[in-house]
């Protein structure tokens, strides 16, 4: 190294160091956000440099055109790992970033249309106002949370009510843009997800114990804001097993005789007790009314209201059902 050459000061939250070397500045070319990176030719040195091995976690290249830019590591496993780099309004039209690891970098106001993210990983990046259309997202890994989620929740710690609501709008706007476009592009599956987290971001900008809040979780619960049908039959079998243990103990009449739970009776007699409530609280839940059992007492209301809610919970499965398999 040249007596009047340094290493660059760059160093990520990670304690990843840059090992490039500097002249008159504390940074390299590529972590120094004071040089103009506008030239024609930046996109071919970013792919050289990607390709020669260079160091390319928290670079800078904000508003830089990288039309086209192929930037994806052929003849290897694992892609290039831009985590932490700063692509604000960067033009990567047309980019292909395969497998490329994005993991907290900045494509705020980003223009990714006609791009190639497939099996992109984009933990805590900031999606913020990215232009999406065209590109392909095929297994693009978000992460559990967004960026934005983690700093509402940070937020609410420290009182701030109005920067978390306003973090929580931004999540949901990154989440309503990539629903959008996974729906023009029929990948249904990732936009029934993301719909999810759309309106789970809507749910927590509502005041904490206000009865639409309340009402919103229930129907994510539920069924997953309409794309969980599974747990509406998780919830009716589960429903169903419970009303069968309180009409066991509570008892029905069959042909005149009550039947209930007596811990005198054999294992036989009660297991059969047990498989007749059963029997009973699914005729009661799909509101079949058979007639041969009756309920009595304490059954009576836990009947009326298990059928109830059967017949609502079978309307809004066939609903969810419905809406799933016509997409």
């Amino acid at each position: 190294m040249n007596s009047n050459e340094k290493t660059c000061s760059y160093c990520d939250p990670e304690d990843h160091h840059c090992p490039n070397s500097c002249i008159d500045s504390d940074f390299c070319y590529w972590h120094n956000a004071d040089i103009d990176k506008s030239q024609e030719d930046i996109k071919l040195k970013l792919e050289n440099y990607a390709k020669s091995g260079g160091f390319l976690r928290g670079i800078i290249l904000k508003k830089v055109s990288l039309m086209g830019v192929d930037l994806v590591h052929h003849h290897s496993k694992e892609g290039y790992d831009f985590s932490y780099a700063d692509f604000y309004r960067a033009n990567l039209h047309s980019a292909h970033l395969f497998n490329c690891t994005l993991n907290n970098a900045s494509l705020m106001k980003a223009d990714l249309r006609d791009a190639n993210l497939h099996r992109a990983k984009l933990h805590n990046a900031n999606l913020l106002g990215v232009r999406w259309q065209g590109s392909k997202i095929e297994k693009i890994q978000l992460g559990n949370k967004l960026l934005q989620q983690q700093q509402a929740k940070q937020a609410y710690k420290n009182n701030a009510i109005v920067a978390a609501t306003d973090y929580l709008e931004q999540a949901e706007e990154i989440y309503r843009d990539l629903r959008k476009h996974s729906e023009q592009e029929g990948m249904f599956t990732l936009s029934g997800e993301l719909i999810q987290k759309e309106l789970t971001m809507r749910r927590l900008q509502l005041p904490k114990y206000s009865s639409q809040r309340f009402f919103s979780k229930l129907i994510d619960i539920f069924c997953g804001y309409g794309e969980a049908p599974l747990r509406i039959i998780s919830f009716s079998l589960t429903l169903i097993v419970c009303c069968a243990f309180i009409y066991m103990f509570t008892g029905l009449n069959y042909e005149g005789n009550i039947q209930h739970l007596e811990w005198d009776y054999s294992f036989e007699k009660n297991s059969d007790i047990f498989f007749s409530s059963l029997y009973y609280s699914v005729v009661t839940f799909t509101t079949l009314g058979y007639g041969d059992f009756t309920p009595v007492g304490i059954s009576r209301a836990v009947a009326a209201f298990e059928a109830f809610t059967g017949s609502f919970t079978i309307a809004l499965f066939v609903v969810v059902f419905v809406k799933k398999m016509t997409r």
